[in-house]
């Protein structure tokens, strides 16, 4: 599916999380700067973070098994004018117990990842947005256009204190204004939100449990699901950027110049992947995608300790982070396409929240191991937590149908390949 033949919705969805990126690539930069600016101390700004991320994840969950009594457009436009409260606190310096129930509900991101409800309730209704939701290609541009637009962020908070400067403005006065820019980004949001149609709905069946909160004919599989991709992001979170970064450079001596253009590289190659995916799960398979895309990239994870020079180091991540993403878009389309479709709000919403719980258990034992340069422990053990994930995550599925089945004739799992009895017998008992 190119760009031109997403729905008006799918085009909307798009845009809205690149809206939502750009802020969150220049508020990862500057927040943590401009609150002890404000006269926040070390210990509130850490407080805030580290409630920003459980609340998220936590807000995450609730909202999205109590969505279909709400509705989609209504929860994602509430989302997106408390995306602007917060940033309307923080640009008029409210205090320590103004903002922390803001962080709480997930409205402050200081990662610069998605945190709060708008990645799982936009997931689902993007499913929405065509007939075939386990076509990989819109969560594949959905990807693209957020991965690309928090780059551009991060380049903004550099870009914009430079243009103040040379205006003969402050840093202060810079890092306020993109303040204020992320309050707008949340305004913009929740006009685009009130564009999105009825289509993004779940469309009413006449059964009563149409609008019941929670899981019910996919509660097994969506369980099974986010108890593996909870091992995957624990793994992830041994090996976060700024610790493969640190290990570099005690390991190697690398300077930060040869450092940023590493990352750079990555983060092309990763963003570049979205796109490679949905050819490969065209012909072989979502869920074959998924894993034997991700398994080879964290065979690579493995062995990057035991490259000798900073070169094959640096090699071996470029050539992970080439595969290492392909299995974003096609696990988004697969969950979605695996439950029913008044569920799947649901089910992104606890599949996604999982990840930033089980990942900010990980650097903590990444730090104690890295305490020698030598220790190239986190990337083994993130390499074979990941492969065990991939493989379990084969094993458990790969005889389970699909809810959406293509229109083609083709299975679900690909073309060419029949559902087998015990897979439709699996998907009955889901069903």
């Amino acid at each position: 599916m190119r760009p031109s033949l997403l729905t008006r919705d799918g085009r909307l969805l798009v845009a809205a999380r690149a809206v939502r990126m750009f802020a969150y690539g220049f508020l990862s930069v500057i927040l943590a700067l401009y609150l002890s600016a404000a006269g926040f101390s070390a210990s509130q700004i850490g407080w805030l973070f580290t409630v920003a991320l459980a609340g998220g994840a936590a807000t995450t969950a609730v909202v999205s098994l109590m969505v279909n009594r709400w509705g989609r457009r209504r929860t994602l436009i509430a989302s997106a004018l408390l995306m602007a409260a917060a940033g309307i606190a923080l640009a008029t310096r409210q205090g320590f117990l103004v903002l922390l129930p803001l962080s709480a509900i997930g409205a402050l991101s200081p990662t610069g990842q998605e945190n709060g409800p708008f990645l799982s309730l936009e997931q689902a209704a993007l499913s929405q947005t065509t007939a075939a939701p386990h076509r990989v290609m819109p969560y594949a541009w959905y990807n693209l256009a957020g991965s690309v637009a928090a780059a551009l962020g991060a380049l903004a908070a550099g870009a914009v204190p430079a243009a103040f400067r040379v205006m003969g403005g402050t840093a202060a006065a810079a890092e306020q204004s993109l303040i204020w820019a992320s309050a707008a980004a949340g305004v913009i949001l929740a006009g685009q939100y009130l564009a999105l149609s009825a289509a993004v709905e779940v469309a009413a069946t006449g059964r009563p449990d149409d609008a019941s909160p929670g899981l019910g004919r996919s509660r097994r599989a969506v369980i099974k699901l986010t108890a593996l991709f909870g091992v995957d992001a624990l793994a992830g979170g041994l090996v976060v950027q700024s610790l493969v970064a640190f290990w570099l450079y005690r390991r190697f001596g690398v300077d930060l110049e040869s450092l940023g253009l590493l990352f750079f590289g990555t983060n092309l190659l990763s963003a570049l992947s979205y796109l490679a995916a949905a050819g490969l799960a065209s012909r072989f398979g979502l869920l074959n995608t998924t894993v034997f895309t991700h398994l080879p990239s964290n065979l690579l994870l493995g062995l990057v300790p035991f490259m000798p020079s900073w070169p094959l180091a640096a090699a071996m991540l470029l050539a992970r982070s080439a595969l290492s993403q392909m299995d974003v878009p096609t696990r988004q389309a697969y969950t979605m396409a695996l439950v029913a479709p008044e569920e799947r709000a649901a089910a992104a919403g606890l599949t996604n929240a999982v990840r930033p719980a089980a990942q900010s258990l990980a650097p903590a034992i990444s730090g104690l191991a890295l305490q020698s340069a030598a220790s190239g422990l986190p990337f083994v053990l993130a390499g074979a937590l990941k492969a065990g994930y991939d493989l379990t995550l084969w094993l458990v599925f790969r005889r389970v149908a699909l809810q959406a089945e293509p229109t083609s004739g083709q299975t679900a799992e690909g073309p060419g390949t029949p559902c087998r009895p015990d897979a439709t017998r699996e998907g009955h008992r889901q069903r």
